[in-house]
């Protein structure tokens, strides 16, 4: 049974969801059928259940992600474009107390972003980074992304993207999984039920190594732009598993706890 925030179980009756008290409540500003909630609503639980909301501290981004602070109930600072992981780098030594957060999309983390991502993680920075991969350019006008995939149409590619123009989609969780210092580098999607349990579980983990001291945590998750793919929310879904999970494939790639 399902209560709202203002209800209580009655004699009898058990809570089995209630508001997350590291989230906001506040009307969202994200397109219908956009991926960005289910994860804001991830992190909140993962930071909620471990206890450390109070002394989290979140970097947000440039891009669909902006207005991230609004949404968290933690301590937050806004990054230039693109330099996330650097201010991030800078916070968490200032304050290494803390749990350091970064919320990214694939434009801010992989394209203008991606020499500061980089070296923050074979640095081993003691972060968590949250990438959001949808593919394309969400707030600024569905623009090609660094992980558009081949044939994919944007603003940019009219005619879809064309390997010996533009390159191939960069697959960045294998990236980060070949670097030294980084502890956890998971691949994950949230396109069905299945795949966003499993999503929760490797946020969880991402923050784990970051409290565990073990380095650089990292959790991309696949996610649906049903307006600048020009699609409803249900064909954005069946886009994942059908063309975005065979390009990027979902798993575990780097787990030092494991190894």
């Amino acid at each position: 049974m399902t209560y709202a925030n203002n209800l209580h179980p009655q004699q009898g009756e058990k809570m089995v969801f209630d508001a997350n008290p590291v989230l906001n409540e506040r009307v969202t500003h994200y397109c219908p059928g956009c991926h960005h909630g289910i994860a804001h609503r991830l992190v909140s639980e993962v930071l909620h259940e471990l206890g450390v909301a109070d002394k989290t501290i979140l970097v947000a981004a440039v891009g669909c992600s902006t207005f991230t602070y609004d949404y968290f109930n933690v301590d937050s600072v806004e990054a230039p474009h693109g330099r996330a992981c650097a201010v991030a780098t800078g916070v968490r030594r200032a304050r290494p107390e803390a749990v350091v957060f970064t919320y990214q999309g694939d434009g801010d983390m992989a394209a203008i972003g991606m020499a500061e991502s980089l070296h923050a993680a074979n640095r081993g920075e003691k972060i968590t980074t949250v990438f959001i991969n949808n593919t394309v350019y969400g707030m600024t006008g569905g623009q090609m992304a660094p992980t558009t995939l081949i044939g994919q149409k944007t603003t940019t590619t009219r005619h879809g993207r064309n390997f010996s123009n533009e390159g191939g989609p960069i697959r960045l969780t294998e990236i980060m999984a070949g670097l030294q210092g980084v502890a956890y580098a998971a691949r994950c999607a949230l396109d069905s039920v299945k795949h966003v349990r499993k999503a929760k579980k490797a946020v969880r983990l991402a923050f784990d190594v970051q409290l565990d001291g073990l380095g650089f945590g990292f959790v991309e998750l696949l996610a649906g732009c049903p307006t600048n793919w020009h699609m409803d929310p249900i064909a954005a879904n069946k886009h994942i598993a059908t063309d975005m999970i065979p390009i990027f494939p979902l798993g575990v790639f780097k787990d030092v706890k494991e190894t």
